[in-house]
């Protein structure tokens, strides 16, 4: 029979209890994390988010109180009243906090059952997801998982603390707004009051984060859900959290100080202390050195052996003498067998004529001048394993681009194929003798970097036009702005000037990952309607899309600037978590379904109607 919690208070958390509490009365309640029954003594576990803390039911002591712990089983809800006892030292639990003492119970009350669950929260093996994401409220109470929402919680408040201290309020921002650019990305809303028409959730606050600096909010922020309907991924999910803020008239420099500021803040509060200010990085220099523009710098840079080759070397080679010949340095990997060389090729993806010599001594035995002079460049050990990718002399010729452009389409080629190369290898090689430290050690190598001066847009061949490479509301250099008076030509031409402009945009990226993504903002009218020009957009069709947010920028809109960081990545980094999943209390799967409560599900045809919408099957 259950009893009802009635005037009972709890007087301790479960995980708080110490040898300095002996002799104190105690009120605990929990879940029954384990039951042990040795006949007149039956010894419980009792569980809440704090720890765990041995009960102890005496039939001696209270024979009514013993019979009812007898009946007593994994995950019932119970309150427990006692005397904190100091265990004798010979059954001292040293793996846990509390395993100095023990609770005499004197009185019990059992709040409520439950069924067997489907897995038990201090199962060692794990069940599979489905079963876990289906049973969410059961997997929550690991400990694991318990550590991870209340260090996610820790980070958020950090984060907030610091930057209400630098004076930043935090205002929140509609989740019902119109449609996007991005429209097919969007989550639609059909309102009930005007048939026919759609709000849509929020894939950021961009616009109305600009808006909060025209109306005079000098320094914004907000940790907000924000929503995309995309294809997912162990590090994407259909609604995330992002750590949204803007600032007036700032400097690049002036926002980066922001983001380490409460960076250093949050990493602190996880138990980490992180070195600050950031190194920053060329868009341009990270492709050339690392073929990514998020590079890991746990790992060594390229290293461009082309001049280690004599001509008549590239030309045996069958290499391109006109592309760089990338050599990957992988360390500490030691020798590999006929095999694992024959796995890396499957590892090349190459794009353009990239080409790849998987084996470095094989190319060492036929040029040993070039091997030496490769070893010395790039910086290479014994045991260090590298690899060369290169162009292929059969390609055509390259492209004649002007002389702005500082990387041609082939040498963007080599770069990619190498960056994309230089990661699987170390997925694959370099943790098997140590190179990373397992996420969330404590020894953790974090590697933060910022990336700058982006390309302002993108070529879409598919499209034949230009694309904003980060959103069509950041700021150009304001040296490259003549190269934005676009006539029709340099809008469909992909070797116009456009290809030369660059963005006052910058990422943050920490080990590889993209933490977040910002820039300065277009405070000037004139100058967004030259970008919306330069991407091809007629003057009606920016006024239908942005109409409001034009006619805003004509009432004195200061100079401004920000940035949005994911804060699920933030936390998965920090708990040493494969996914997102394992930060975020209530995650989709990879089909974007919430097993717990099953959604999406289809609703009523009276709803429907309501709505003004048919379904079509």
């Amino acid at each position: 029979m259950l009893d009802f919690l009635g005037d009972l208070r709890r007087t301790h958390m479960c995980g708080a209890l110490r040898a300095s509490d002996s002799g104190k009365k105690a009120v605990l309640m929990g879940w029954v994390n384990r039951r042990r029954d040795l006949g007149n003594l039956i010894f419980v576990d009792l569980r809440d988010r704090s720890g765990v803390t041995q009960v102890v039911f005496n039939e001696e002591r209270d024979a009514a109180i013993h019979e009812k712990a007898s009946g007593l089983r994994n995950e019932y809800v119970i309150a427990v009243t006692g005397r904190v006892k100091q265990r004798d030292p010979n059954t001292v639990n040293k793996n846990i906090p509390t395993g100095e003492v023990e609770l005499v119970a004197e009185e019990i009350r059992l709040l409520n059952e439950s069924k067997q669950p489907p897995f038990l929260p201090g199962d060692t093996a794990l069940t599979n997801e489905e079963t876990r994401l289906k049973y969410r409220y059961i997997d929550l109470r690991r400990d694991v998982m318990q550590f991870n929402i209340e260090m996610r919680h820790k980070v958020a408040l950090a984060i907030r603390n610091y930057l209400a201290g630098q004076g930043f309020f935090e205002i929140e921002t509609p989740f019902m707004t119109r449609s996007t650019p991005e429209g097919a990305r969007d989550y639609l809303v059909p309102s009930r009051v005007q048939p026919g028409t759609f709000y849509a959730l929020p894939q950021s606050p961009q616009l109305f984060k600009q808006i909060l600096m025209i109306s005079g909010f000098d320094k914004y922020f907000q940790i907000v859900r924000c929503f995309r309907d995309e294809d997912l991924r162990a590090d994407r999910q259909p609604e995330f959290t992002q750590i949204d803020l803007e600032m007036s008239y700032p400097q690049p420099e002036r926002v980066w100080e922001v983001v380490e500021g409460f960076l250093a803040a949050a990493f602190k509060a996880a138990g980490h202390d992180i070195k600050v200010p950031f190194p920053r990085m060329d868009y341009d220099e990270a492709i050339r050195l690392y073929g990514i523009d998020k590079p890991d710098l746990r790992l060594p840079a390229f290293a461009d052996v082309r001049d280690c080759f004599t001509a008549e070397n590239l030309q045996e080679l069958a290499i391109n003498p006109n592309l760089p010949v990338i050599a990957i340095r992988t360390p500490r990997v030691g020798e590999l067998s006929r095999k694992e060389r024959d796995d890396i090729k499957p590892m090349f993806h190459a794009k353009g004529e990239a080409k790849l010599f998987e084996d470095f001594k094989r190319v060492g035995n036929k040029f040993p001048a070039a091997a030496a002079e490769i070893a010395k460049k790039a910086g290479m050990d014994e045991s260090d394993l590298v690899v060369l990718v290169s162009g292929s002399a059969l390609a055509g010729p390259q492209t004649a681009l002007p002389a702005h452009r500082k990387v041609t389409p082939q040498e963007l080629a080599i770069y990619a194929s190498a960056g994309l190369l230089r990661l699987a290898l170390a997925q694959k090689y370099a943790d098997r003798h140590g190179i990373f430290a397992k996420t969330g050690d404590p020894g953790k190598d974090f590697r933060f970097v910022w990336v700058t001066n982006f390309p302002m847009f993108e070529w879409d061949e598919a499209d034949k036009r230009w694309n904003a490479a980060h959103h069509p509301f950041t700021s150009p250099h304001e040296e490259d702005m003549p190269k934005l008076e676009t006539g029709v030509e340099l809008v469909s031409d992909p070797q116009s000037a456009l290809s030369a402009v660059r963005a006052l945009a910058y990422d943050v990226v920490l080990n590889g990952t993209e933490l977040g993504s910002g820039s300065i903002r277009i405070h000037r009218q004139d100058v967004q309607r030259r970008i919306f020009r330069a991407l091809g957009m007629t003057e009606e069709e920016a006024r239908s899309r942005f109409g409001f947010f034009l006619e805003a920028l004509e009432y004195g809109t200061p100079p401004h600037g920000g940035i949005a960081l994911g804060l699920d990545r933030i936390v998965m980094i920090l708990a040493g978590a494969e996914s997102l999943r394992e930060v975020i209390p209530f995650p989709k799967t990879a089909r974007a379904v919430d097993l717990m409560v099953d959604a999406p599900t289809p609703v009523g045809e009276r709803q429907l109607r309501e709505l003004g919408i048919v379904v079509k099957k």
